[in-house]
Parts: C-alpha cells; sequence; structure tokens
C-alpha cells in the first residue's frame, strides 16, 4: 500500500506527519510574519480554474516532459479541497520567456504558467516540462508555487527544486524554509517515459 493509498482508506485523514515537513521539521506553531509578503502572488487569480490538472507547457515545447504531482493537506491532516495552485518556472534554456502583455506577471512569468484547483481528493497534477536553472546558475532549475484558499489571501511556498540537482547542495538546502512542507522532490519515471516529481503540500498557518 502506498502513501496515497493508506490516505484514502483513513477517509482523508493523513495519519502520519500531518504535523511534520517531510524533511522531519516541526510545521510552524504560529503564522509567519512575513506570509503574505509576496511579489507576484496575484498571478493567482488571473484564471479560475475548475479542474485538479493542468497543462503548462504546450506540446512541442523543447525540453523534457514532466509531471508535477501531489496532495494538498490541511493543518488538520485532513485533504484540502477548493485550493488553487499557481504554478510558473523558466523554459528549457533558463528563461521566463515569451510572456503575454495583459498583466505585469503574465509578461514577467513567461508563457509556462498553469492553475489547478484541487478536488475532494486535495490532489494537483501539472503536466509541463523540466525547466533550467537560471543561466548565470544563481538558482537551481524551480517551480514556483503560490497558494490560494477560499478565504485567504495568497502566499508563497517553497520552490519545487530538484534532489539530483547540484545546485541543491548542503547551503542551499539549509536556507529553506519549509514554507509548505519540503519542495526537494526526487525525480522519477511514469510509465510512459514522463518524469514525475511529487510535491505534497502542508498549508500554511494563517494570522488570527
Amino acid at each position: 500500500m502506498d502513501r496515497r493509498q493508506l490516505i484514502l482508506g483513513m477517509g482523508g485523514v493523513v495519519a502520519l506527519g500531518a504535523c511534520r515537513a517531510a524533511d522531519g521539521k516541526p510545521r510552524q506553531s504560529a503564522a509567519r510574519a512575513d506570509l503574505y509578503r509576496c511579489e507576484g502572488c496575484e498571478g493567482v487569480f488571473e484564471r479560475q480554474p475548475t479542474a485538479s490538472s493542468a497543462r503548462i507547457a504546450p506540446p512541442g515545447e523543447p525540453g523534457e516532459p514532466l509531471v508535477l504531482a501531489g496532495t494538498v493537506i490541511a493543518l488538520d491532516g485532513r485533504l484540502a479541497a477548493g485550493v488553487t495552485i499557481y504554478a510558473y518556472h523558466t523554459n528549457s534554456a533558463g528563461f521566463y520567456a515569451n510572456g503575454t502583455p495583459e498583466t505585469e506577471w503574465s509578461r514577467r512569468h513567461g508563457r509556462l504558467r498553469g492553475w489547478a484547483k484541487t478536488g475532494a481528493d486535495g490532489r494537483y497534477r501539472f503536466e509541463t516540462i523540466k525547466p533550467a536553472p537560471y543561466p548565470d546558475r544563481s538558482l537551481p532549475a524551480h517551480v514556483h508555487l503560490t497558494m490560494f484558499e477560499p478565504g485567504r489571501r495568497p502566499y508563497w511556498i517553497d520552490d519545487i527544486v530538484f534532489d539530483d540537482d547540484a545546485l541543491v547542495d548542503a547551503a542551499y538546502r539549509r536556507r529553506m524554509e519549509n514554507r509548505g512542507g519540503d519542495g526537494i522532490v526526487r525525480l522519477d519515471r511514469e510509465a510512459d517515459g514522463r518524469l514525475l516529481a511529487v510535491r505534497d503540500i502542508l498549508l500554511e498557518r494563517h494570522p488570527a
């Protein structure tokens, strides 16, 4: 029985790891003072998704096909429905390229972006390509994630980064804040050969 089957078999309650991040660090016992300090989080409002699965990279986009998937978990350990996730990343050359002029964020974030909304099972899924690091290699390859829970303000969580990336070194790992849980993911392969990265998300505590 895998982890997802365990979750569903317990009536949608996560019994293991609900109060700790994926790397074993304790979850925040209080809301972060800078939870809503977020440049570009407004981008989450540019679409109103209804599906839990979305395509970021169009067919034919250069790069290695990648599936990003996971489960969103609420503070009480239950699967979180109705949460919108906004994801964006660089192309295979490391640029946020070919943005559109509608908004500041459609220009700055490039065209490789997408929105998904979790269903009753708390799951989300994006089909895309593996991003490249910035050309100056100042950051590893990463995927930005913004969360929007109904009735709350949006906030960012730790980027998805890849465990086998040489730029995800000890110093980088120490700097990660575990916003939304551990963002370091291992790459596996789906049956069709596409890369698969699973990033489960632990919702953050909001200010009272």
